[in-house]
């Protein structure tokens, strides 16, 4: 029986392919667009050059490809059993543990550089950051709460990306906070959707994952309540930005896609759990990161 590609995976055998693969590189498109909504609202505050952004980005996928790469070679014992993940690069033996350790290495390495030619904090914060975004690759094994420090990790980027531009914390100070809160929250939301797939998996493995703790119809509910909370923060975050029409707009249409996104799965029915967790999430950071945009264009 021939083995069936993990979704989000390219095809090829080369290097390259691998690597991109290795690190499931379309899934950058979650989490970054809330990067560059962090330094499009530190704009009003300060300027932000090319070189400025081209460095966010680096920072952004070099921090994202350490942290899944580590993921990756600590979880390539249990990859290798279960169906779903038996065919990824480390146990299909696509990639030796050493050649996925040096990658994680040099991607570590850059993101440090990044953050040291963006500012002095983004580079004395970098350490914890990367220590952060590493620590969760043990959390499954630990602590039901996994979600939640995933979704911690992805916090990060909207947080990250507008200290870069000010090199300080915003005005009023709970502006960064309700919205890393909003991106934490809606991470681990589709994070407990996405663990949907392995619940027997994870029980028999003894995996501390929502729906292998509580069943298939409370992660759902769960789920459903960090979306809410993700909007309510996405509310609290435009009230202290002076947020206008378009933003307000942006969080309408991520409420919308949300409540689309639960349409699709349901309890014993998992079939559109791909477009559920991976399109509609990336149609969400896009779409919003646009009307951001647009606000700032028209400001």
């Amino acid at each position: 029986m021939t083995a069936v590609r993990e979704g989000q995976t390219f095809g090829g055998r080369s290097l390259l392919v691998r690597y991109v693969n290795f690190v499931k590189l379309p899934h950058t498109v979650f989490a970054l667009p809330f990067a560059l909504v962090g330094a499009t609202l530190a704009s009003y505050v300060a300027p932000v050059t090319p070189a400025l952004l081209g460095w966010i980005v680096l920072a952004f996928t070099a921090a994202r490809f350490a942290a899944m790469g580590f993921n990756r070679i600590v979880d390539r014992e249990l990859d290798a059993v279960n169906p779903r993940t038996a065919t990824r690069e480390i146990p299909a033996g696509e990639l030796s543990v050493t050649a996925a350790g040096a990658a994680v290495l040099v991607a570590s390495a850059l993101f440090l550089y990044a953050s040291y030619r963006i500012n002095q904090l983004c580079f004395i914060l970098a350490p914890l950051a990367l220590g952060w975004v590493l620590l969760y690759s043990y959390t499954k094994r630990l602590t039901r709460l996994s979600h939640l420090v995933l979704g911690i990790g992805l916090a990060i980027a909207p947080v990250g990306g507008y200290l870069a531009v000010t090199g300080a914390w915003s005005t009023p100070w709970w502006l960064l906070v309700a919205l890393a809160a909003a991106v934490a929250a809606w991470v681990a939301g589709f994070d407990i959707l996405y663990s949907l797939q392995d619940v027997e998996f994870d029980r028999s493995q003894r995996l501390y994952s929502i729906p292998a703790a509580v069943g298939e119809s409370r992660a759902l509910t769960l789920a459903r309540a960090l979306h809410a909370l993700a909007v309510i923060w996405l509310i609290a975050a435009g009230f202290a930005a002076g947020a206008g029409i378009p933003y307000w707009v942006g969080v309408g249409v991520v409420a919308f896609l949300l409540g689309y996104e639960h349409s699709l799965v349901r309890p014993g029915d998992l079939s559109k759990l791909d477009a559920a967790f991976f399109t509609m999430n990336g149609v969400i950071s896009i779409a919003f990161l646009g009307f951001v945009l647009l606000e700032r264009m028209l400001a």
